[in-house]
């Protein structure tokens, strides 16, 4: 896979068919990287490339799923340099309890959330480095710094992403990478309280029910472009970030 300009650093974005990786994606364009788009619904990506690219940016689609790490090791082959690794793809399953949570769905977001990331952050790693100025973002979430009932098994997964992160710059400091971790809060997006509610829209949209202004991808997107575009010497280990409404996982405002 080769950038139109070889001069122009490339961004990899996991999870870049919708919601917070689509609009990362349109903010790093429009910063000026090459983005390379990955997520397992091909039509999505290549719909987004398309735009960016009508738009003037350079954009390309890569259609990948993370778990699978033949899948990542065949996609960092194909690509003569990187300089950027959005971590976004992930998400959460079920709102249960512990005593009646399901297994596979813990599994399920533990191999998204946390494999999928190890799976292309180690496939990477050597281009992050060779390119001497690298960056590898891990999007956590609030719920890897804290805990709620009824989130344990998001709760767990994304605990664990935070250590991955943390870990990971402890191990390769003196290393011309940089670890950056951002965790939002609450984030009205399309899809995320969907897929956790298995589509029961009405159960979904009561998470955000009397919230004047959750945050939006957009939101979130921008966030990391500041982050990836500071100084190189710049590292902003950890940044939380939140919509006012929101104190802590459990406190928030609702205007009923």
């Amino acid at each position: 896979m080769t950038a139109a300009n070889a001069t122009v650093r490339t961004a990899v974005v996991t999870g870049a068919s919708s919601g917070i990786g689509a609009a990362t994606a349109r903010r790093l364009a429009a910063a000026g990287f090459h983005v390379v788009l990955t997520a397992r619904r091909k039509d999505r990506i290549e719909t987004l490339a398309a735009e960016l690219t009508e738009a003037g940016h350079q954009a390309t689609a890569y259609a990948l799923d993370i778990t699978d790490r033949a899948a990542v090791d065949a996609f960092a082959a194909s690509l003569d340099h990187v300089e950027v690794l959005i971590n976004n793809a992930g998400g959460a399953l079920g709102a249960d309890p512990v005593a009646t949570g399901d297994p596979a769905e813990w599994r399920q977001m533990y191999e998204t959330n946390v494999i999928g990331t190890l799976h292309i952050t180690q496939a990477l790693l050597p281009a992050l480095v060779a390119s001497g100025d690298g960056t590898v973002v891990v999007l956590s979430s609030t719920a890897g710094h804290g805990t709620y009932e009824g989130g344990a098994g998001y709760v767990a997964a994304k605990h664990a992403e935070h250590v991955l992160a943390e870990t990971l710059r402890l191990e390769i400091v003196g290393q011309p990478v940089r670890v950056i971790e951002i965790a939002p809060g609450m984030v009205k997006t399309d899809e995320f309280a969907v897929t956790r509610y298995r589509g029961d829209a009405d159960q979904a949209a009561k998470v955000y029910e009397g919230v004047a202004e959750p945050l939006t991808a957009d939101d979130v997107a921008d966030t990391i472009t500041w982050t990836v575009t500071r100084p190189s010497h710049v590292n902003v280990d950890l940044l939380v970030l939140r919509p006012r409404a929101q104190a802590s996982n459990t406190k928030v405002h609702r205007e009923v």
